[in-house]
């Protein structure tokens, strides 16, 4: 997981302010559409009001730590959305990338992996530099 956010540059600190406050906007509009049944456009049906509540509360987690936002799918989704609109989701795709090189245990796995991560993210002109 990250461990700290003095790594990321100023803007990408900014960026995921912006994004912290999109993430209240929308906890704000789901609350406001549990009591009518409906967020903006979307019926909601009863079905699926435990379901709401415990993203809601994700979400809500997300907007106190980078770390649940980055262990919970639902929220690397979110992000890499949010990411997407910004064009800058290589970012996320490169750390999850390397996340997921550090459980590899196999020394033919790693350096393959480690080949195909510098090939698409770190060498010059790389599709995802």
């Amino acid at each position: 997981m990250c461990r700290t956010l003095a790594a990321f540059p100023n803007t990408c600190l900014e960026r995921a302010k912006e994004f912290k406050t999109r993430l209240g906007i929308f906890l704000h509009k789901s609350e406001l559409g549990s009591s009518t049944g409906s967020i903006g456009k979307f019926e909601w049906s009863s079905k699926h009001g435990k379901e709401n509540r415990n993203f809601s509360e994700d979400v809500l987690g997300w907007g106190e730590s980078f770390d649940l936002l980055l262990s919970s799918k639902s929220g690397v989704a979110a992000f890499h959305a949010f990411l997407k609109t910004e064009f800058s989701e290589e970012n996320l795709e490169f750390w999850l990338a390397c996340e997921e090189f550090k459980k590899i245990r196999s020394a033919t796995k790693l350096a393959s992996r480690a080949h195909r991560i510098f090939e698409e993210f770190i060498c010059s002109e790389a599709p995802k530099e």
